[in-house]
């Protein structure tokens, strides 16, 4: 779904990623993992066109996005959803004007028909009946989870999830692994069903925290130095003999 091919990218003298090779599977749920700094953020960036590589190319779902203009661009980013750190919401709006704002912005639904998608969306991230809450009244899980229904709100085809349990208590970081797992499975559909298997998402994680990752991952890569040292499932990167990795899973008490 998402491949980086020979991607390099500086800022200035800063040379932070320097010759990213990477699949991500489709409709799995992919995992980047990396202490801070080696770049995970810049690489999410690149996969929406924030940010150009200076050599190399990214692909999603077919489509290189170096060859897409500005206005061609806009218009492909409405096949992702994305999760902020701090959830991004508008301290101004309510919770049902902060999800309905990219259905007012990019959709021609009414207002009964927009609505009614917000409710949908808030029932799935469990939320039901706080569409008149502000954000000011929402503890910081709740806020991820109004961040996440307007996330998913134009029904994207890919989410994506920068760092979204930095902050949280272990309680309430195990809450939002499992709304991770259940909304990209409540999206894909059953296993049965073949058109909805057919509309399923492809999920990307931004993560340091390699508990997190287990709990939630169908596809690891870990990036370090500013390239990709180790990828697969987890169970061939929890047995990765690479050094770095190694130190990272003993450091953070996984003796696999």
């Amino acid at each position: 779904m998402i491949q980086f091919s020979g991607v390099y990218k500086s800022f200035g003298d800063n040379e932070v990623l320097k010759g990213i090779d990477l699949d991500l599977p489709a409709s799995k749920i992919s995992v980047i993992l990396g202490p801070s700094g080696e770049g995970k953020s810049v690489l999410l960036k690149h996969m929406i066109g924030l940010i150009r590589p200076d050599k190399g190319r990214v692909i999603v779902d077919g489509t290189d996005l170096s060859k897409l203009d500005d206005k061609a661009l806009t218009a492909f980013r409405k096949n992702f959803g994305m999760l902020f750190q701090n959830a991004a919401l508008f301290d101004s709006f309510n919770v049902e004007d902060n999800i309905a704002f990219p259905l007012r912005e990019h959709t021609d639904l009414s207002e009964k028909e927009i609505a009614e998608r917000v409710r949908q969306k808030l029932d799935l991230v469990g939320l039901k009946g706080a569409v008149s809450k502000m954000p000011s009244e929402l503890s910081g899980g709740m806020r991820k989870r109004v961040g996440l229904a307007r996330a998913i709100a134009l029904e994207p085809r890919i989410i994506l999830y920068d760092e979204p349990t930095t902050g949280l208590d272990p309680l309430m970081t195990d809450t939002i692994n499992r709304l991770i797992v259940d909304t990209h499975h409540a999206l894909a559909g059953t296993a049965g069903d073949t058109q909805k298997k057919s509309l399923s998402v492809t999920t990307v994680v931004i993560s340091h925290d390699i508990e997190a990752t287990f709990q939630v991952a169908d596809f690891v890569a870990m990036i370090h130095d500013g390239v990709i040292i180790e990828s697969g499932a987890p169970s061939v990167f929890e047995k990765s003999r690479h050094p770095f990795v190694r130190k990272f899973l003993d450091r953070h008490g996984d003796d696999a």
